[in-house]
């Protein structure tokens, strides 16, 4: 079946587990050269052989890629290689996350562990991607949220919640500023709730799930250039709503660059 997505290139954050695997999956079956970025090489490795194993996909589409997005300079190594390797990038799938652990944990670059793998990495690794992030359209960055986005708030005196952390809180707050991050001008995005799916976040939400392949549709769907988007938009499933009303604020955008500019070295 020819197919909108044939022939162009995705990069998927998280693309070991879950959602981001099942997203792998249904680009690659769709003619997309997915770049498939695991926490290390040994677990990107299988899961592109688990793909090829179990799917018949071509081995030719799937490259493997490796970072730990707990260390910043990885995310850096990261962006500098497929910047190398994939000078045109079509789609960039911001899905790695976890779930804030139950003690405060900060990360060897000092941020608190959900803020940094959840939001501060994609921060850093979009804007480094920009050289390579097409302008054609159908170029794009799908930020890969959350609908507890809508309970969070940016501790903006505390972002590392220092003072009082909640793991919930915490897993919220990145959630909202990966939602208010896609608002940015600098690149065309935007961001979706794929629904409570069966993945290891599901503790967070504490009821049944629905499959992956399900939420991983509604990630795919926003990867199609034959999915026109309106930059910034929220989607909940397949769905354009409105999102936190902190992340279509101007100021709220222009703060939250400023603080993550700080917190990942770089300046703008």
């Amino acid at each position: 079946m020819s197919s909108s997505l044939s022939g162009r290139t995705v990069l998927v954050t998280g693309a070991t587990s879950g959602i981001g695997y099942e997203a792998a999956r249904q680009l690659a079956e769709r003619g997309s050269t997915v770049l498939l970025h695991g926490r290390t090489p040994e677990e990107a490795r299988g899961a592109t052989d688990r793909l090829i194993a179990t799917t018949g996909i071509d081995g030719t589409l799937l490259r493997p890629l490796a970072a730990d997005f707990a260390r910043l300079e990885e995310v850096e190594n990261l962006a500098h290689a497929v910047v190398r390797e994939h000078p045109r990038l079509d789609v960039l799938v911001n899905n790695a996350a976890i779930a804030a652990p139950e003690r405060h944990t900060l990360t060897p670059d000092g941020n608190e562990i959900a803020f940094q793998v959840n939001f501060l990495a994609h921060y850093l690794l979009t804007n480094l991607l920009e050289p390579a992030l097409t302008t054609d359209p159908g170029g794009r960055v799908v930020n890969v949220s959350s609908s507890l986005h809508r309970t969070g708030a940016i501790q903006w005196n505390d972002p590392q919640r220092i003072r009082r952390y909640s793991r919930l809180a915490a897993y919220a707050q990145s959630q909202l500023a990966l939602t208010v991050f896609a608002a940015d001008p600098r690149v065309t995005a935007v961001s979706v709730n794929p629904g409570i799916c069966e993945t290891g976040l599901l503790p967070l939400y504490g009821h049944a799930g629905a499959p992956a392949t399900e939420g991983a549709a509604h990630v795919v769907r926003l990867c199609d250039p034959a999915t026109e988007i309106v930059n910034g938009a929220y989607y909940d499933r397949d769905e354009r709503v409105a999102p936190a009303p902190a992340a279509t604020e101007d100021r709220t955008v222009k703060r939250l660059n400023k603080l993550a500019d700080l917190l990942v070295g770089h300046t703008a």
